[in-house]
């Protein structure tokens, strides 16, 4: 929750609004279906029966919403499993707000450019 709350502040700094924060899988797959948010900040570890990469694979299958995971310890093969669920980007901690900012700037780029159909 301390980086949670930390992001919370860096992230209203800059101008987002969050909509939400979630310590469990299934907590944040209930505050997706309720909130519809832009973007999601995953961390790989959650509390809970499922963690980060099963609750970003259940997030993408039923809301198709981006997300950005964040860690803090780097294994190659929590990596390789992880990219299966096609996250927007990766952030391992700690990062700073320069960091955090064009992750998040590319993602939402990325996400849009996706719903643009050229003639």
């Amino acid at each position: 929750m301390i980086v949670a709350t930390d992001l919370k502040i860096r992230l209203g700094i800059m101008g987002y609004n969050i909509v939400g924060i979630a310590s469990e899988g299934k907590d944040a797959i209930k505050k997706c279906r309720e909130t519809k948010p832009d973007l999601i900040l995953m961390d790989i570890l959650l509390k809970g029966n499922i963690d980060g990469i099963e609750t970003a694979r259940i997030i993408n299958k039923l809301f198709n919403i981006p997300f950005i995971y964040l860690t803090g310890n780097y294994d190659k093969a929590i990596f390789k499993i992880a990219e299966t669920t096609k996250p927007s980007s990766y952030l391992t901690k700690p990062f700073d707000s320069t960091e955090l900012k064009t992750a998040i700037k590319t993602a939402i780029n990325t996400q849009k450019s996706k719903y643009i159909k050229r003639k």
